[in-house]
């Protein structure tokens, strides 16, 4: 059965903020990648961050208790995202499955608006994003090693 995780958008300070988390809740962090880090144009394709962007946190993934994960990024304006306080989160969800995630998705986008339809992903994954009908935002990720 597929986990569900909140992520959140940050305006430069996801880091930050995920240090202030993981002093209140304990734990370390099992990812912190910045988009500096990211190589080649498969992983940012069509993406021209400006320098002052490239120190942006792309992910941070902070485990809390057994099996929930907080998430984050920042948002990079350069690449036409913006963050709006009140909407400045998606809720994750990761499929233990290729077809879950199908399944899945295809259910929420019904009615809804497709960001980032399924597909592969440079970090292994097989990902999309969209909002549903209800105006709420959905990550959806199978990661192919997870049940590996």
């Amino acid at each position: 059965m597929a986990t569900i995780n909140p992520y959140l958008d940050f305006d430069g300070n996801a880091e930050e903020a995920l240090n202030f988390y993981k002093s209140v809740f304990g734990g370390e962090f099992t990812a912190l990648m910045r988009y500096k880090d990211v190589s080649g144009a498969e992983a940012c394709e069509g993406m021209k961050l400006a320098d002052d962007e490239l120190e942006r946190i792309m992910h941070v993934s902070l485990p809390i208790g057994n099996s929930s994960v907080l998430m984050a990024s920042d948002v990079v304006e350069s690449t036409g995202q913006k963050r709006v306080v009140g909407t400045n989160f998606s809720i994750s969800i990761n499929a233990d499955s290729k077809e879950e995630a199908e399944k899945l998705y295809n259910g929420l986008a019904v009615e809804g608006t497709v960001t980032m339809p399924l597909a592969d992903a440079f970090w292994g994954a097989y990902f999309g994003m969209l909002t549903d009908k209800f105006d709420v935002q959905w990550l959806v990720n199978h990661d192919y090693n997870r049940n590996k």
